[in-house]
């Protein structure tokens, strides 16, 4: 093996724990390990991200990385860390969101090459469907005690005084169901590790005692940390939920600026965990940062890695001209290039008011706009100061009393950027 996986890791921050013996088992020559991701959206969110960056650095260390969509366990629901049992979803809901998520996953891994490692997509729903309950009571059930099950972290913190809702015995097989998929992959395509989070150890060692009772081998599991900032806030979360992989749900715009926005201490280790540089260029960035934190050097390189890995460069460079609309020099041919949903998450949280299609096809009058049609500026005689005064944009576009707004200076046919001074902006949605 030409990367030593394990180490490579090590140096990222990326290892909560390992089983002894799995550094050795992985440079005994190509090895098969699989991480399980929940299918219940039809998008995977940055949280994914640390165990799928798991799997690319096993691919590209020469072994064999498996995604499996849990298709069957997604329809129960995982007590690690969960306060509440899922939504069960229907089977086409889940093939839908398994292909949609294949779709991300390729932008990591490599499933289309003739590699002998090439990445394989698998769904437990497609071994699980067929199984009927006596047999798995009877075949795998039997192999497991109450008591092993019980001392689970996972569990015993659902049994617990403060979890008043309890567990149903749904969840409380959990443990057992994604067990047996260690087990079969184990049996079918000879993966002998799993990895996930740390909340995750229990589950995939109750794997690794299912392997050993029941397929007689060795299984090895392998965690990593759990991300947290330095805050104290969740780490992938934002006010409006979640950061999504998809751009439809989360703007190229807004994933860019929430990686740019990262704090000094957190920047350090995310850009160990969430890139691809090498440990000298990320110690160089570091060194490079600490002398000029106020340049923000290693929380652009973070930005800029990840936004290109996810989306694109060319999504990474309209990123970036957004950005500069609020906090750079722009124009408005910067401005019309923006599409609906970058525009809105770019001037998220400006005042708005609406004006009718009709008023602006006609020619708006600059001073109704500014005032006695929107409420931008108190009066239509402040309106008139600050024109005189040309602290008055219109687009980033200064502009005096004569001014007349057309259907030209729309952006995206539906929206009119108003600006006094430099940072007090208002939006005019044309309806």
């Amino acid at each position: 093996m030409a990367i030593n996986f394990m180490k490579e890791l090590q140096w990222r921050g990326m290892v909560h724990d390992a089983m002894p013996g799995a550094e050795e088992h992985l440079l005994n020559g190509m090895q098969s390990a699989y991480v399980g991701i929940d299918p219940t959206a039809d998008s995977l969110h940055i949280g994914h991200l640390v165990a799928v960056m798991m799997l690319r650095h096993f691919q590209l260390a020469g072994h064999k990385p498996f995604a499996l969509i849990g298709g069957a366990t997604g329809m129960i629901g995982d007590p690690s860390g969960k306060s509440a049992e899922r939504n069960l979803l229907d089977e086409s809901t889940l093939r839908h969101n398994q292909n949609a998520i294949k779709v991300q996953l390729s932008r990591f891994l490599d499933f289309e090459s003739d590699a002998e490692n090439r990445a394989e997509l698998v769904n437990n729903y497609d071994w699980m469907k067929d199984f009927s309950f006596i047999n798995f009571i009877r075949d795998v059930g039997k192999h497991i005690t109450v008591n092993y099950m019980m001392a689970k972290d996972s569990v015993k913190k659902r049994l617990s005084a403060e979890a008043k809702e309890g567990m149903s015995f749904t969840e409380f097989t959990y443990q057992l169901v994604q067990g047996y998929d260690f087990l079969h992959l184990y049996q079918n395509h000879n993966c002998t590790v799993q990895m996930g989070g740390s909340d995750q150890w229990g589950n995939i060692t109750t794997g690794t005692e299912l392997i050993r009772r029941i397929g007689g081998g060795k299984g090895y599991a392998l965690t990593c940390p759990l991300i947290t900032k330095a805050d104290g806030t969740k780490f992938g979360k934002t006010e409006g939920g979640n950061i999504w992989l998809d751009a439809e749900r989360t703007s190229p715009y807004k994933f860019y600026q929430y990686w740019l926005n990262t704090s000094d201490i957190d920047a350090e280790k995310f850009i160990k965990i969430f890139t691809f540089l090498s440990q000298k260029e990320i110690e160089a960035l570091i060194s490079e940062h600490s002398e000029a934190p106020h340049l923000r050097q290693l929380q652009k390189k973070l930005a800029e890695e990840i936004t290109t890995m996810v989306h694109s460069k060319e999504e990474l460079d309209n990123a970036i001209q957004a950005s500069a609309i609020l906090f750079g020099k722009s124009t408005s041919e910067d401005l019309m290039k923006l599409n609906e949903k970058t525009f809105l998450d770019v001037f998220d949280g400006v005042p708005q008011a609406e004006v009718s299609k009709t008023a602006v096809d006609q020619g708006l009058d600059i001073i109704a706009a500014l005032a006695a049609d929107t409420g931008f500026l108190k009066s239509n005689g402040e309106a008139r100061r600050e024109l005189k005064q040309n602290s008055i944009s219109v687009n980033k576009e200064k502009v005096k009393e004569d001014f007349v707004i057309t259907t030209k200076d729309l952006i995206n046919d539906k929206f009119v950027l108003l600006q006094k001074g430099k940072k007090s902006y208002f939006v005019l949605v044309v309806k």
